[in-house]
């Protein structure tokens, strides 16, 4: 099986756009084949990772429309839908269609259009990806998300203000990424200050509702410098995916997402590395308390360490592993089917030396993607061709 590379890449400007989910796939459709210096019509293969099109705005049919507007016929297209981690799930179908041989040029395209909903109105369309019968007792993620927050907190005596403390981490780094939703840094009392919206978590720990798309083109290794110069392209060196209980008070630990630990161990296996060999990595912070227990359960740190590592400084951009530089969901924001395609836009950036002002010292990323409350993962290793 031959390795894949991505040699074109790119992403809108996230936030409330008037663009509809149809012309926001096509600006980083056209943009991504652009990076790659290939037509539409080149692509063997055309995905579309979209949670909730129809849904959020009675779009259906988007892979076809999409194809259509970047003249790809007579590419095969498909939609990923994966929930949240729709975007994750499309960078491995797009990364299959390529290693199995049945792709010479494929391109992945995420997006989600939702602002121009009520926050109780996305809210409840994206608690529908919960069980059935949490949903009709109300449960929603945030709520999930306060749960495990006060959880984690009380078992690992962990203070209240080490969650503030990433969502202070990850506005700063937002300000210096020109597609990032909020680009303002916030300080630790703004956060605590904040409305409260599921005890112990409030308004400044969750992401915002976000119109957006990202787009990646990939080939094999093998021809990848055919398209563009050697130190322009990242390879995919390991990718998994898995599964945690769809009902979240089923599992042992729920401050343990198993989707995580079980997708990064394939990623690792694959990549002939661990997490001691990642030098920047891109967590799925939909909630503050995400970025603690996806940092923990990918390994880079021990079971109840991870806000130590935030106090620390150990994951800020200057830090001994930089978590989120590109502001993470929570400041660059959660357009929810090209969330997944964003991190890894951010590792491709990275690892190609590319990442602007956003810049660390980094030959190997990961991108860790979550569906729901860790019922489904994605784990993506990326490392630069040089």
């Amino acid at each position: 099986m031959e390795r894949v590379a991505i040699i074109g890449a790119s992403m809108t400007r996230f936030g409330q756009r008037d663009a509809w989910v149809r012309e926001l796939l096509a600006e980083a459709g056209a943009a991504a084949l652009d990076d790659a210096g290939i037509d539409g019509d080149d692509l063997d293969h055309l995905y579309v990772s979209n949670m909730a099109s129809g849904e959020f705005e009675g779009q259906t049919g988007v892979p076809n429309a999409l194809a259509h507007d970047l003249a790809a016929q007579p590419a095969y297209t498909a939609r990923i839908d994966q929930t949240s981690s729709s975007g994750g799930a499309g960078v491995y179908a797009a990364w299959q269609s390529v290693a199995s041989g049945a792709s010479d040029l494929t391109m992945l395209v995420g997006g989600e259009k939702m602002t121009h909903r009520t926050t109780a109105e996305a809210t409840d369309v994206i608690a529908s990806l919960t069980h059935p019968v949490e949903y009709k007792q109300g449960v929603t993620l945030p709520s999930f998300a306060g749960l495990t927050a006060r959880l984690y907190l009380d078992t690992y005596d962990a203070p209240r203000e080490s969650l503030g403390k990433v969502a202070v981490k990850n506005h700063k780094n937002g300000v210096d990424n020109s597609h990032a939703q909020f680009r303002k840094e916030v300080d630790l009392d703004t956060v605590l200050g904040s409305p409260i919206v599921a005890d112990p978590l409030r308004l400044y720990d969750f992401c915002p509702i976000t119109d957006g798309s990202a787009a990646l083109v990939f080939c094999p290794e093998s021809v990848a410098a055919e398209y563009v110069p050697e130190d322009e392209y990242a390879v995919i060196s390991g990718i998994g995916g898995a599964t945690d209980t769809h009902v979240v008070h089923e599992r042992a630990d729920p401050t343990t997402m198993g989707g995580v630990v079980d997708s990064s161990d394939i990623a690792y296996e694959m990549a002939g590395i661990g997490p001691d060999d990642v030098d920047v990595a891109e967590l799925h912070d939909m909630f503050t308390i995400l970025e603690f227990l996806q940092s923990e359960d990918l390994g880079f740190f021990e079971k109840g360490e991870g806000w130590k590592a935030v106090e620390e400084g150990v994951t800020d951009r200057d830090g001994e592993l930089p978590i989120n530089t590109s502001g993470g969901l929570k400041s660059k924001g959660h357009p929810l089917g090209a969330s997944g395609v964003a991190q890894v836009y951010e590792i491709f950036e990275q690892v190609t030396g590319n990442a602007g002002p956003r810049q660390v010292e980094a030959e190997t990323g990961l991108a860790c993607n979550v569906g729901g409350f860790g019922n489904c993962v994605t784990t993506t290793i990326l490392e630069g061709s040089q």
